[in-house]
């Protein structure tokens, strides 16, 4: 059994751009331009409880999660 410091490990860090790595042409990148999903918010807002339990998945996403399925 060969025991190690936690000084010898090597910490390294990488800083990622979403930006950077979808394609300007993606699909997603089109429907996000040319469709306005703020008005869901708005309708569902009655639905949802602010101050009891879990706070619940972005209504927005989950919409754009179902519409692009």
């Amino acid at each position: 059994m060969i025991l190690r410091s936690n000084r010898e490990k090597q910490q390294s860090y990488e800083f990622v751009s979403i930006e950077e790595l979808v394609p300007q042409n993606y699909l997603l990148r089109k429907v996000d331009q040319y469709i306005d999903f703020s008005f869901i918010e708005a309708k569902v807002r009655p639905l949802y409880c602010v101050d009891n339990g879990r706070p619940a998945i972005d209504p927005v996403i989950l919409f754009k999660m179902i519409f692009l399925g």
